[in-house]
């Protein structure tokens, strides 16, 4: 029998800002397992719940760690529900409407040679205190040998599609044309139906067969040289696209500049009449130096830190924008 905590600590597997993350050769079957046990014993501590659900991003060894984490679930007596490639977004909504946990096997937006895992409660993403939890878990589980199919289902797909078009005018982008930077991203394939239901005439660009790191904060020189040749060229009202996994927005405005996201959250804020803010301490200080809101705190980096919550103290109701 193989205890999660030893085969955690001997992969060399670290917790990041997001998840758990390290070489692709890191994250053997045994490794992907003994992370969904320890999971797993953390939430089944707190939770009631029979299914799990999962999905991947566009990386090569994306599958494969799928199959391992399934056939730990198996082993669990744990029904697991594969989505298949989706925004990591996508899979955290489907799972808190359905009230169970799931697993994103995505690296986000680090080099394609490495990979990782993000867990997700039945209320949202796990804590700092849940990630010491899982490293310490003492589950116990078998080797991991004869990996499952891997059978997509299609909802979370279309409940994420479905949530925009129902939550806003189908009109709303009507007249505008929106080019999509397609890369790699693992919501590439929903993108353009989402925003041409909304009424908008959709360019898609540049999809890449091989996975490609984008990093939004930090936007490479060739993509922003790429935005400003495709906004002239298809005379773009915007350019949309995120990084690896969907949960980070990349926007080009019509003059093909991105926007990096403490810029685009801290529009977003404003448009949403926002009062207060949590924000990582990497922020631009625009955002307390315009002086529109009420309360702006500044956190540690990484999102357990900085999510989006309401705080509620007395009569005081404070709305927190995550960026």
């Amino acid at each position: 029998m193989l205890i999660s905590s030893k085969v955690i600590k001997e992969s060399g597997i670290q917790f990041g800002t997001s998840g758990a993350r390290g070489l692709v050769e890191q994250f053997t079957a045994d490794a992907c397992a003994a992370f969904t046990f320890a999971f797993m014993q953390c939430m089944q501590g707190q939770f009631q719940f029979k299914t799990v659900a999962l999905a991947i991003d566009n990386r090569p060894s994306s599958p494969a760690m799928a199959q391992a984490c399934m056939k730990a679930l198996e082993q669990l007596g744990l029904e697991a529900v594969y989505y298949g490639v989706v925004p990591t977004p996508a899979l955290a909504y489907v799972a808190m409407q359905d009230k169970i946990p799931c697993i994103m096997i995505t690296g986000s937006h680090i080099p394609f040679d490495r990979n990782g895992l993000k867990f997700y409660r039945p209320d949202g993403e796990i804590t700092k205190a849940d990630e010491q939890a899982i490293l310490n878990a003492d589950a116990t589980f078998t080797a991991i040998s004869d990996l499952p199919e891997l059978i997509v289902n299609q909802r979370a797909a279309t409940d994420y599609i479905t949530r925009y078009t129902e939550l806003f005018d189908i009109s709303l982008l009507s007249g505008k044309r929106i080019g999509i930077y397609e890369h790699s991203s693992a919501g590439r394939d929903l993108y353009a139906s989402l925003l041409t239901r909304l009424g908008a005439e959709v360019i898609s660009l540049e999809r890449r067969d091989e996975f490609v790191p984008i990093d939004t904060e930090a936007v490479a020189d060739a993509d922003k040289l790429k935005a400003l040749n495709w906004s002239k060229q298809y005379q773009l009202d915007a350019i949309f696209s995120t990084d690896g996994d969907g949960d980070r927005p990349l926007v080009a405005d019509e003059n093909g500049e991105w926007l990096r996201g403490d810029i685009l959250g801290l529009l977003c804020s404003r448009a949403m009449n926002i009062e207060a803010l949590a924000i990582p301490v990497s922020c631009n200080t625009v955002v307390e130096s315009l002086g529109v809101f009420k309360h702006v705190e500044r956190t540690k980096i990484g999102s357990p830190y900085c999510d989006c919550r309401i705080c509620v103290t007395g009569e005081d109701v404070r709305f927190y924008c995550r960026f």
